[in-house]
């Protein structure tokens, strides 16, 4: 049966310390904040959670956090982010292990896939685990593109059951509903188009900048869902400077950094990403700050 997937997943994410040791207690701390905030799943381990910056032994160790911190409140997904298919399903396997409820499954990384190559590596994987599969189509980090007729050739994997389109292309939810129909749940997966893909149709909303401003975030994805599109269009004004963070090369470093300053968590992150400085660090508070000066009572 197709998992209810729906509403706002925060793409978590995963917190260390200054000398670049894991922070469970600090990432336990974080998602519960996010699901009291009203977040309606937790996707740990994508881009934000630095999946390719941990070892396998500690991607484990996170998941296992991040369900005994959350419970049956939420489901938990982890995201896949492997070298070849077979890693992928090992990987799948500790999250089975982990007591996740789902996966996030990105394309095999470095090797430049293309649609058949990629299509091959989500049956595949889907094949090789019990958990209900998001896909995440992220063809400007990831180098392919599954466009709506490509997904045609997924629809008979049963554990297949949703798509985090991230092609910022808002054109993409109805074109897919005009090819796929409603198949698959349609998340957004590009946080400055979230008030666009609502009103064409998404089912729900896998957010960066949510990690920082929860309750904000929750409250835009409810005005758009009631078509209450006033209340909606002036906060998505407000945030929009803030959503901008999540679509830049350093956007781990970005919303850490805006974590930092709202409390929410910590800026550390492994190399060969480091810490901001200078101007480009100045800038990034200078909008968190403005952000905070003239933020709105969402109650």
């Amino acid at each position: 049966m197709r998992p209810n997937w729906q509403g706002l997943f925060p793409a978590l994410m995963t917190e260390f310390y200054a000398d670049g040791a894991l922070d469970l207690a600090s990432t336990q701390r974080h998602a519960a904040v996010c699901v009291d905030a009203g977040c309606t799943g937790l996707i740990m381990l994508g881009t934000l959670g630095e999946n390719s910056s941990l070892a396998p032994d500690e991607k484990e160790a996170v998941l296992r956090a991040a369900v005994e911190a959350v419970g049956d409140r939420v489901p938990v997904l982890s995201g896949v982010a492997e070298y070849t298919t077979e890693l992928g399903i090992a990987h799948a396997r500790r999250a089975e292990r982990a007591g996740c409820a789902g996966l996030m499954v990105l394309p095999c990384m470095v090797y430049e896939q293309d649609e058949c190559e990629a299509v091959y590596h989500f049956r595949t994987l889907a094949a090789g685990t019990r958990l209900p599969i998001m896909i995440y189509n992220n063809p400007i980090a990831y180098k392919v593109d599954l466009k709506p007729e490509g997904f045609l050739g997924l629809v008979e994997a049963a554990n297949i059951v949703a798509i985090k389109e991230s092609s910022h292309d808002s054109r993409r939810m109805t074109d897919s509903w005009n090819v796929l129909g409603d198949r698959f749940l349609m998340f957004c997966g590009v946080d400055d188009l979230i008030f666009e893909n609502v009103l064409c149709g998404a089912d729900g909303w896998v957010s960066g900048m949510v990690n920082s401003f929860p309750a904000e975030a929750v409250r835009l994805l409810e005005l758009t869902r009631a078509g209450r599109i006033e209340e909606a269009r002036a906060l998505y004004r407000w945030f929009m400077p803030l959503l901008h963070l999540d679509v830049h090369k350093k956007l781990v470093q970005y919303i850490k950094l805006t974590n930092q300053l709202t409390g929410m968590g910590a800026e550390w992150v492994r190399g060969p990403r480091l810490p901001l400085v200078g101007e480009e660090r100045a800038r990034i508070e200078a909008i968190v700050l403005h952000a905070l000066e003239t933020r709105p009572n969402v109650g």
